[in-house]
């Protein structure tokens, strides 16, 4: 019996033993167990990143190959250092700290000793490699840009760093990740999947051959290609226009939401953050702070939007039931706040909606903005109703488009004026300058773009968006393709639009009419204020203006601004009017004036001393 029961025992303890074994290597084993086995050896390979095209098919940004020469530690072998050094084209002390780093990272991983080698340093270096143990070159794919353009939008790759390693355990050191623009939001899109090799070492730690006979191998996975909404030929013709000026274009698709171009000036060509010398050419552009070239203007610049703005007014006047398209407010060549006049440049007399708008008078929407606040028992209570339909066109606040954030803009609140001047101590004449875009209100050139696709679509807009297709599939996100509607009825947009095609046919604009083409726009002028020298100091006004067209059929809608660029049309406007003939047409007519804009620089502007500090808008404009 007790013979049967020590069997027994026994052959429980071995099935327990073997069940568990067998557990452990079926169906709990994990690749990356690998890792603590000193015997077994990864090897990567890297596939190609995702392709990006523009709307029509035309590549932006493709691949060229590349070269690093990788390290494993462990295996490094005594060399001769000098020579090898040579041999790479570094010297001594980089070639150490190098090793050092790569060694502390790990010692049984690759790390990548040189990045970025060219066709013809592979070319030299392949053959003498062998001789070096512990080192090896790896293939990969660099950017490759078919255009100068559209760097801030398309992005840039660069190797991952510590906080990389520490936030995604996917990357390795010296891999490359996409670090801004489409490059960043959609990484895991364009990266694909990198393939990897098991190799069985001895206890010599000579290869052996394939572990399990390479069951666990896997094979790179190609980078999906994406097409994006942008317009190459428009983006590129837009950063022409935008040389040796300062500001920001968006154009958007009013029916979709589509980003046909996003420029910020100045800018640079992508190709100079590719290869060996992108981190010195990084660091050039980065600190170059007069210019900016790496900030993107186009989501990052928050300025008073000026004139544009007095359009949602009259929308919320209308809405409120405070004004109809006859009510009338008399211009005396401006308006007074108590006892102190503002200018306005309209002529003077009797101003309604329509002329209000294509004539641009300040004081007709100083007026509209009285009346608004004047319908409510309190200030607080007015401002709260102003504040909605304002953030109602997506004002105040991200936008939500796919690509890193940008700067939300400003719609002051009641809080916000209860902080500055105290509760219930302010009313409409202290916030007067709000009514004509100035004051307090600040919003960035890709937030006026889609304000004024919301009037083009009478009420609605489509979240701003940039990725169109992936691998040919459109892309069906309820985040992009369902509307989002503003508070104003369609009923009161067409009023406004009327003014806003009449400041083409005979306002403000009238000499920037495209011959067959119908277009809607507002001009505007921002005033520019900074310190210099502790001193509140008004420099050169910033030129906005903004457009849709055609007008009962809107395929564009376009926000220029330009920083000192004086009145409205004298900068803004051209461009925007070249952008929109250019887009329609496929071509402009109107060479004179082209030739003009490509020409003209506002580099006298900029070089006038001032602090810096030209983004940081006063709080307070009157």
């Amino acid at each position: 019996m007790r013979r049967v029961l020590l069997s027994s025992i026994i052959i429980i303890i071995g099935i327990t033993f073997l069940s568990r074994l067998s557990y452990l290597q079926i169906f709990s084993f994990s690749p990356d167990q690998l890792l603590e086995d000193p015997s077994i050896k990864r090897i990567y390979s890297y596939p190609e990143r995702g392709y990006i095209y523009d709307r029509n098919g035309h590549l932006l940004v493709g691949n060229d190959p590349a070269y690093d020469v990788m390290v494993i530690p462990r295996e490094v072998k005594p060399l001769d250092t000098l020579e090898f050094c040579q041999m790479l084209g570094i010297d001594k002390e980089k070639f150490i700290e190098k090793l050092t780093k790569a060694r502390v990272y790990s010692p049984r991983l690759p790390s990548v000793l040189i990045p970025q080698l060219s066709k013809e340093d592979y070319a030299k270096l392949q053959e003498k490699m062998r001789k070096y143990k512990g080192f090896y070159i790896q293939k990969r794919s660099l950017r490759y840009y078919d255009t100068p353009s559209a760097a801030n939008v398309l992005g840039y790759i660069s190797e991952v760093n510590e906080g990389d390693l520490a936030k995604n355990k996917y990357y390795i050191q010296g891999e490359l990740r996409g670090r801004t623009g489409v490059e960043r939001y959609y990484e895991e899109l364009l990266r694909g999947r990198k393939g990897v090799q098991y190799i069985q070492k001895d206890r010599f730690n000579r290869d052996i051959g394939p572990y399990k006979n390479g069951s666990l191998d896997t094979l790179p996975e190609q980078g999906k290609q994406i097409t994006i909404t942008l317009d190459k030929t428009l983006q590129e013709y837009g950063e022409r226009l935008m040389v040796g000026k300062r500001g920001g274009i968006v154009a958007l698709e009013p029916k979709t939401g589509e980003i046909l171009s996003m420029i910020s000036g100045p800018t640079y060509d992508p190709s100079l953050l590719v290869g060996r010398q992108r981190s010195k050419n990084y660091t050039e552009l980065y600190n170059d702070t007069i210019a900016n070239p790496t900030w993107d203007r186009s989501i990052h610049a928050q300025q008073p939007p000026g004139s544009p703005f007095k359009t949602l007014n009259a929308l919320i006047a209308l809405q409120e039931g405070v004004l109809d398209e006859s009510t009338t407010i008399r211009c005396y060549n401006g308006f007074y706040v108590g006892k102190k006049k503002r200018g306005c440049h309209c002529g003077g007399g009797l101003r309604n909606l329509n002329s209000g708008i294509y004539q641009s008078c300040n004081a007709y929407f100083a007026g509209t903005f009285r009346k608004i606040f004047e319908k409510f028992d309190t200030t607080d209570e007015a401002m709260d109703v102003w504040e909605k339909h304002m953030k109602s066109f997506g004002l105040g606040d991200y936008l939500g488009y796919d690509l890193p954030f940008g700067q939300k803009g400003r719609i002051p609140n009641k809080e916000y004026y209860d902080k500055w001047y105290g509760d219930n101590r302010w009313s409409s004449s202290f916030i007067i300058s709000n009514s004509i875009g100035q004051g307090e209100v600040l919003a960035t050139p890709v937030q006026l773009a889609n304000m004024t696709a919301a009037i083009a679509n009478r009420g609605h807009y489509f979240t701003p968006h940039i990725l169109k297709k992936i691998e040919g599939k459109d892309i069906t996100n309820p985040k992009f393709t369902e509307p989002k509607h503003t508070t104003i009825d369609k009923k009161y947009f067409e009023p406004v639009v009327q003014g806003m095609a009449d400041v083409y046919r005979k306002g403000t604009a009238k000499w920037l009419q495209i011959p067959g083409i119908e277009i809607a726009g507002k001009t505007g002028t921002a005033e520019n204020f900074t310190k210099i020298d502790g001193v509140r100091t008004q420099l050169t006004d910033h030129s906005v203006f903004v457009a849709f067209a055609p007008v009962d059929d809107p395929k564009i809608a376009i926000a220029v601004y330009i920083e000192n660029g004086y009145f409205g049309s004298r900068y803004a406007g051209h461009i925007a009017s070249l952008m929109i003939e250019k887009y329609l047409k496929g071509e402009v007519t109107r060479k004179d004036l082209e030739k003009r804009m490509l020409e003209k620089t506002l580099e006298h502007e900029y070089a006038k001393p001032y602090s810096g500090e030209e983004f940081k808008i006063n709080e307070r404009v009157w």
